[in-house]
């Protein structure tokens, strides 16, 4: 099987995060600048069949967009053009960067590294890609128990 990769993009810096190749656990992979997402992603997809891209959703608590919603918008279009084989999804990304900062409390990470906002991009990713497989097993289960 291929990895699922996640991606929370931001205007300085995109967390990016992926499965393993069952599809069972997401891992944080790094935080690249978002001037280098797409050759990052040329480079890694090389090495890694990748068979889904999930990308965060900047969504306000309304449903509406955020100022960051242009931005995402463009960067799928740019995937799409450049990575035309593989499919991309939206995820709600929401409260990912609370969360993130939530859970790097809980490990109790330090305040210092708690500060690095690289490995907060990461998190997020992970746990948006994380959400990402739960939803998914969900849909299976309520499959397979409808038939």
């Amino acid at each position: 099987m291929a990895r699922i990769l996640c991606i929370d993009y931001g205007g300085k810096r995109t967390g990016i995060a992926v499965t393993d190749p069952l599809q069972i656990i997401a891992t944080g992979l790094t935080t690249v600048d978002s001037k280098e997402l797409i050759p990052f992603l040329k480079q890694y997809f090389l090495s890694e069949p990748v068979e889904l891209m999930v990308i965060g959703e900047p969504k306000n608590l309304d449903d509406t967009d955020t100022h960051a919603s242009p931005l995402v918008k463009k960067t799928i279009k740019e995937l799409q053009r450049e990575f035309p084989q593989i499919p991309i999804t939206k995820i709600d990304e929401r409260f990912t960067s609370k969360m993130a900062k939530q859970a790097m409390i809980d490990m109790g990470m330090k305040k210092k590294d708690r500060r690095n906002k690289r490995t907060v991009d990461k998190i997020a990713a992970t746990m948006m890609l994380q959400e990402y497989l739960i939803s998914q097993n969900r849909s299976e289960g309520r499959a397979s128990h409808s038939s």
